[in-house]
């Protein structure tokens, strides 16, 4: 099997069926669960990583079904561990959890969940003493690359607003197991105006945003195999995360070809090749969303999942595009040419000093070595809020 374009990112399944029975039959929520067992038994295949919390299981009172989801996916995590190609990168799920979780895991999951926390699979993320599930939530969104919501309802709308500000997709499932007007069901109905889709997620192929939400549409729907199979084509259709470059492109200065060379053999390589991203570059040659470039710029800036900022020739503009992604968090890398005479406060924050003078794949591995040493560093200013 080619590998999937699924390869390595994270999948954030969320959402919780309704306590009335009136908005969540026995069978849509039995529907629903081999949905999302299938769903993830594929996906581990594929090679996709997970975002899990880690919390108690609530039951519903009218016939005992979990409300939530999660333990369901731990569960076929295990269950299916066989099955995840040997390369797959990064661990295969990690664990949100706060400061109560572990008292709250369900009794039948104890022994699974204690050898699962003990492996190299399963990265654990405490939201130390949160309380408030808002803050669990930005620490999934943090670490998600794709939202899923299923059911659900003021959570589920928190998160799809995060995923989709950040412009990380979210595909919704309406497997009606919640009232109409809310979580997935509502996030659902507002993708399907046409303009509203491509605000949700974008596609690559002949099928667009709009015309993949039609043909993922299982209110009605009961054949699991059918669905799981167009909810994957679906995502593997997804155009992949983005990686923005601020770098020299007056091809006028004297760096120019050296910062050319670096970029495309080193960096477009790493992050297209080896990490998934798609490389961005705003230098007025490509087709453009905005009337202006410099929306252009900030615009696929602000969405954009990483950032890549040489500043080799210390220009003002690409110290403005590194202060905004510093400011917004972003994860950023920052390279220059090794012997570049730079400000105070950049030579302070880890950087990668490039030459050309060794192979690519040499430059490529330091490359990576360095992503790897600096992608979880936190942001410059980590700011408590005062009620906790």
């Amino acid at each position: 099997m080619a590998r999937s374009p699924l390869f390595g990112r994270r999948i954030h399944i969320t959402g919780r069926i309704s306590e009335e029975i009136e908005y969540s039959s026995g069978a849509n929520v039995q529907l629903a669960r081999t949905f999302i067992a299938g769903l993830v038994k594929e996906l581990v295949k594929r090679g996709a990583n997970f975002v899990v919390p880690v919390d108690n299981e609530p039951t519903r009172k009218v016939d005992g079904s979990p409300i939530c989801f999660d333990w369901l996916i731990w569960e076929t995590l295990d269950r299916n561990l066989i099955l995840r190609p040997s390369d797959a990168p990064g661990v295969m799920a990690v664990a949100v959890q706060h400061h109560k979780s572990e008292a709250q895991v369900p009794e039948q999951y104890r022994e699974m969940w204690d050898r699962l926390r003990r492996s190299d699979k399963v990265k654990i993320d405490n939201a130390s003493f949160w309380n408030m599930a808002s803050k669990r939530m930005e620490a999934q969104a943090h670490w998600g690359d794709i939202l899923i919501p299923i059911g659900g309802d003021e959570g589920v709308l928190f998160l799809t607003n995060i995923y989709a500000g950040n412009g990380k997709p979210v595909i919704p499932v309406n497997i009606p197991i919640r009232p109409q007007t809310t979580g997935a069901q509502r996030v659902y109905d507002f993708g399907l105006g046409r303009n509203n889709t491509k605000r949700l997620f974008q596609t690559s192929g002949q099928i667009d945003a709009h015309g993949w939400l039609n043909r993922v549409s299982f209110a009605t729907h009961s054949d699991v195999k059918v669905m799981i199979e167009d909810f994957i084509d679906l995502l593997e259709a997804l155009d992949p995360p983005k990686a923005f470059a601020v770098r020299l492109l007056d091809c006028a200065n004297e760096h120019f070809k050296a910062v050319d060379d670096f970029f495309e053999a080193v960096v477009k390589p790493v992050v297209e090749g080896r990490l998934g991203y798609k490389l961005l570059v705003v230098d007025g040659k490509q087709s453009v969303d905005q009337s202006r470039i410099d929306s252009e710029i900030f615009a696929k800036l602000h969405h954009c999942q990483l950032v890549i900022a040489d500043i080799t020739g210390s220009r003002p503009n690409c110290f403005i595009e590194l202060g905004y992604a510093l400011g917004r968090g972003l994860p950023t890398i920052v390279t220059a040419m090794k012997g570049e005479k730079l400000p105070f406060d950049i030579t302070t924050y880890a950087g990668y000093h490039w030459s050309n003078d060794t192979t690519a794949a040499d430059r490529q591995k330091e490359f990576l070595d360095h992503w790897t040493s600096v992608e979880v560093r936190p942001p410059l200013v980590n700011v408590e809020p005062f009620i906790t």
